[in-house]
């Protein structure tokens, strides 16, 4: 074989950039287990998504088990980026998870999965997950103390309203259509929704304390 047909060949040869082919594996990962669900979701598919081989696949995440750790350990990571990166005042908090959490609605899909096999069972990454929910009701702790959430309400009974009010219509769009008349990824829809989160965060910070109002 000539020298110059060789040189051709090595220089048309496609550069593999791993990083580039992790991230396609994981988002691959991701979209089967959250439509099938850890037991239902198969290497096979995940590989075809990704558009590699099995093989590949392995050798960058070892097995099924270990892709959806890897999924859990990068979106605990991305979830450290919505607190540190929400605005201060608590409506304009609630406008910006809200299109966050519009973005990631595969992530609420497996969220669906793991309670149905789960319930109230031990999870995957629990201690990393709780480690990521203790963050984020420190911070709501940090706003308690600048005036910017009510100071008399319990923060974990107020993240779990928080995350209802985020992601229970987008979770059950059916109840959505139901009750509105519109789809949840209707762009009307959620921006009616997003000025709701707004009005319902301005009447939750200027409520008086319940003591405060007894006394009056």
């Amino acid at each position: 074989m000539p020298a110059t047909t060789r040189v051709k060949r090595l220089v048309s040869r496609p550069v593999r950039d791993p990083r580039r082919t992790r991230d396609r594996i994981l988002a691959a990962a991701l979209a089967e287990f959250s439509s099938e669900g850890f037991a239902g979701a198969r290497v096979a598919r995940i590989a075809r998504r990704a558009k590699i081989n099995k093989r590949m696949l392995y050798h960058y995440f070892g097995n099924k088990e270990d892709l959806f750790r890897e999924i859990f350990d990068r979106k605990l990571q991305e979830r450290a980026g919505w607190i540190s990166e929400a605005p201060a005042e608590l409506g304009a908090s609630l406008a910006y998870w809200l299109r966050m959490a519009c973005e990631d609605s595969d992530w609420i899909r497996l969220m669906q999965w793991e309670a149905l096999a789960a319930g109230d069972g031990p999870v995957i990454r629990e201690a990393e997950r709780r480690a990521s929910l203790e963050r984020t009701l420190e911070d709501l702790r940090a706003r308690q103390r600048r005036g910017l959430v009510p100071g008399d309400l319990d923060v974990g009974h107020l993240l779990l309203t928080i995350l209802g009010v985020l992601t229970y219509p987008l979770a059950f769009p059916q109840v959505t259509r139901m009750v509105t008349g519109k789809s949840a990824a209707d762009a009307a829809f959620r921006e009616q929704h997003t000025e709701f989160l707004r009005r319902f965060a301005d009447a939750l910070v200027s409520r008086r304390p319940r003591s405060a109002a007894v006394r009056a």
